[in-house]
């Protein structure tokens, strides 16, 4: 059975998502100081127009996951492991190259006669992204530019630990080409930290702002966490109001959620009821709202232009590739399945912090060679459009022994053609603006009247609203969305 997402907050990726989760603006500035062969001087090239015949492609972002880190935190259920030693960063750098030349042969990306699909965002995370210097950053950015166009003022996003940048000053990843900072500042309250095992304080977050908007980043976004242990909604609204005194252009507000395979999961600390988490999460939507941060997604919070543009194509059901260790990804492929993929869990649909997740859930990891790009090629003529979903391999070794070939896939699943408007809804429908039925439409291939029709209950509930061609949740039905998907679930 698909999995449900959860009206919990989450940080996002290519898992983002398996779980419902997140990280752009749509005016971004240009992407870092551009030099020669820098990623901003490569942001050049527009794709022309779909070839006749051919079913229009969503947007194409880019997820890049690094799984190391300083500390795994113990609520942390991402492919996440803490440093035993020095990395080798141009290893890694090349398996990633490596890994994105086989996912752009495995789909075709730069096949003869067909136009190519460029780039709208890209999401560096982790683990800790940072703790590679800007060197490496700038030698991956160049490395992906060079194989696939990248649009004009494209998004590019780093993930830092505000306990210092680990490898280089911010200055450095803005030469290199990062345009958007996200900093997990996750509370305000040192007592809070280290409850959930930050290794960062207060202090530090601002240090890091500060030093941010010195190298000039004004696309920032801080990551905020309540429902934490022992946590009131006054308290979140403490924590709020020092994220707003640094004054970031987005904000990401997550619920702390108990996830299997984590240190709080084995000894759960104890958090706040239903109730108050619900009294929380208004209170900070209200307070965001008078400063000026607009609630647009479940748990995305921006000033106007600057909603991230990389978590938005999540929501909009759009492509992603994922490279790295343990990475998701989701494409518009030539067709569903030419064979029986192996077998293993569904990866998530779009991920928290801007991701598509690659969680700590266990998964096959049988890279057993039945994927080829000469399979795609071959079914693409047969169904032109179809959607599927991957994963790679998600130990950091193995990966690094494998990426490029075969057997770094782990896994693939096509979506089949009557899930597609299920799993566009379990992400679209989480957007407070929702949805136009034109967008319904050419990501689920199917006709108006069908879409309307499966949609005719909760609307006639007043759970969802049409108005104009687009479909929303009212402010009853935002509330009640884990249950309006229950009852849109396919059999």
């Amino acid at each position: 059975m698909t999995r449900l997402p959860t009206q919990k907050s989450r940080r996002i990726r290519p898992t983002a998502p398996p779980k419902p989760t997140v990280a752009g603006k749509s005016g971004a500035p240009a992407a870092g100081k551009s030099g020669p062969g820098s990623a901003a001087a490569a942001a050049a090239t527009v794709a022309p127009a779909s070839p006749p015949g051919r079913p229009a492609r969503p947007p194409l972002a880019l997820y890049a996951h690094f799984p190391w880190c300083v500390k795994k935190c113990p609520y942390c259920d991402f492919n996440s492991h803490p440093l035993r030693a020095a990395i080798d960063q141009d290893a890694y750098i090349d398996a990633l190259l490596r890994d994105l030349d086989g996912d752009i042969a495995r789909y075709a990306l730069n096949e003869s006669g067909r136009r190519k699909r460029q780039l709208a965002a890209i999401f560096l995370g982790g683990g800790t992204p940072s703790l590679f210097s800007a060197a490496a950053i700038g030698r991956l950015l160049r490395g992906i530019g060079d194989r696939l166009p990248l649009a004009r003022g494209i998004e590019i996003t780093l993930e830092a630990n505000p306990g210092g940048v680990e490898h280089d000053d911010f200055a450095a990843y803005r030469a290199a080409g990062v345009n958007r900072l996200s900093l997990g500042a996750q509370s305000f309250e040192d007592a809070q930290l280290a409850k959930l095992g930050r290794i960062h304080s207060a202090d530090d977050t601002r240090r890091a702002v500060a030093a941010a908007r010195a190298a000039g980043f004004d696309n920032l976004n801080l990551d905020l966490m309540h429902g934490l242990p022992g946590q009131t909604t006054a308290d979140a609204g403490r924590d709020l109001d020092a994220a707003l005194a640094l004054a970031p252009a987005h904000l990401s507000l997550y619920q702390l959620t108990i996830e299997p395979h984590t240190a709080f999961h084995r000894r759960p600390p104890r958090l706040p009821n239903a109730d108050r988490i619900l009294d929380m999460q208004r209170a900070l939507t209200a307070g965001a709202a008078r400063a000026g941060y607009r609630r647009y997604e479940v748990s995305s919070y921006a000033r106007p232009g600057m909603r991230c543009r990389h978590n938005l194509n999540y929501w909009r059901f759009g492509d992603y590739l994922g490279i790295g260790a343990g990475a998701h990804g989701k494409i518009t492929v030539g067709a569903a399945a030419p064979r029986q993929f192996p077998p293993g869990p569904l990866p998530p649909t779009s991920g928290g912090r801007g991701k598509p997740d690659a969680g700590t859930a266990p998964a096959a990891e049988r890279g057993d060679g039945n994927f080829s790009a000469a399979d795609h090629a071959s079914s693409a003529q047969k169904n032109p459009g179809a959607v599927q979903r991957y994963w790679k391999i998600r130990h950091p070794g193995r990966y690094l022994a494998t990426a490029g070939g075969p057997r770094a896939l782990a896994g693939a699943r096509p979506i089949a053609d009557a899930d597609l408007l299920f799993e566009f809804l379990m992400n679209a429908l989480r957007l407070t603006d929702g949805f136009p039925l034109s967008l319904a439409r050419a990501r689920t291939r199917l006709p108006t009247a069908e879409i309307t029709a499966a949609l005719a209950n909760p609307v006639n509930r007043r759970w969802l609203l049409l108005n104009h061609h687009r479909i929303r949740c009212s402010a009853t039905g935002y509330r009640l969305l884990n249950e309006i998907l229950q009852e849109l679930l396919p059999e």
